[in-house]
């Protein structure tokens, strides 16, 4: 859940950001990407899992990986198509690197330096490649945003189902489910952020970011103090 709205955020929050505050996508992304680069250096200290740090970042993340794409194509004039190829290669090309030197892509193996820099490097890629995703079939299938919303969740409730009934492999049934969780948020933001008009709801993306950051947050306090207890 907190993975779902965190991508709703990385697409509401980059977008509130950027135009609804006039800042422009590079001055956002300078900002965010020096905001993440903290958060991740914080992160890296820690040797385990809290959960305030870890969600951080995956929201600064969220938000960073959003705007890469957002610029290639904006302000570079790069097609989604291009944007789509080039970030499946890349995460593919971390995956490999990933597994040849640690002989695992499992997210529980994740305790050495090591193994966090390339969960973070894919991390930031699944972002990217999302976003270009959900952007490239809003563009031109002709669904509107819920029904990318139905197409994106479908898929991941297929993926839950392979998973628990029919033995899919662990790995990729996380990994899957973790790329698609990204179009599946942002369709969701641009549903509820949109104009009616353009066929959303109308709360915009303030409204929209205010009300994810605040169940993010009530969601990360559980979770903390739920660690607390069983520590």
């Amino acid at each position: 859940m907190i993975k779902v709205m965190a991508t709703t955020v990385g697409e509401t929050g980059a977008d509130f950001l950027a135009f609804t505050m006039n800042l422009g996508l590079d001055i956002t992304s300078y900002i965010m990407g020096g905001l993440l680069l903290i958060a991740l250096l914080n992160q890296f200290r820690l040797k385990c899992y809290v959960p305030l740090s870890y969600w951080l970042v995956v929201v600064l993340i969220s938000i960073v990986g959003t705007l890469i794409t957002d610029r290639l194509v904006d302000n570079f004039g790069v097609s989604l198509v291009t944007t789509n190829i080039v970030f499946i290669l890349g995460l593919l090309a971390v995956f490999v690197f990933w597994y040849f030197s640690e002989k695992t892509l499992a997210m529980h193996s994740i305790n050495t330096v090591k193994r966090e820099l390339f969960y973070w490097v894919a991390i930031l890629f699944t972002f990217a490649l999302g976003t270009s995703t959900g952007d490239y079939l809003a563009e031109t299938s002709g669904l509107d945003y819920a029904q990318s919303a139905l197409v994106f969740g479908s898929t991941i409730a297929i993926i839950t189902i392979g998973y628990y009934y029919f033995k899919m492999n662990a790995v990729l049934a996380f990994w899957s489910a973790y790329i698609l969780t990204r179009p599946f948020g942002a369709s969701i933001g641009d549903l509820l952020s949109q104009p009616t008009k353009n066929g959303g709801f109308g709360y915009g993306t303030i409204g929209t970011s205010m009300l994810f950051i605040s169940i993010i947050i009530s969601l990360v306090i559980y979770l903390s103090f739920k660690q607390k207890k069983r520590i």
